[in-house]
């Protein structure tokens, strides 16, 4: 019935320290978010979303563990994400 599904024991210890990570990334969110830092605010807030989405990515749904094809999957699609978003604010930005 399982058709090649191999399972990756990882330790607790490092579920522990990605979501150590993740609470540390909140902290500094908010800390960013209370900075005014103008236009770079947006900036600030998707550069430390991303690092938490990666994370979360990497290690809670395995994302590190499968085959390769995936990955590059992964970063195809957040590729093309980033220049729609960029290109999003350019055209915000010279209205």
């Amino acid at each position: 019935m399982q058709h090649g599904q191999e399972h990756t024991l990882i330790k607790a210890r490092t579920y522990t320290a990605v979501y150590g990570a993740l609470l540390v990334l909140t902290v500094i969110t908010i800390v960013v978010a209370r900075m005014h830092l103008g236009r770079f605010s947006v900036l600030g807030a998707l550069v430390i979303a991303s690092i938490k989405a990666g994370l979360v990515l990497l290690w809670f749904m395995h994302l590190k563990y499968e085959k390769k094809i995936f990955f590059v999957m992964f970063v195809v699609a957040v590729a093309f994400l980033t220049i729609a978003i960029g290109l999003t604010f350019f055209d915000i930005a010279y209205r």
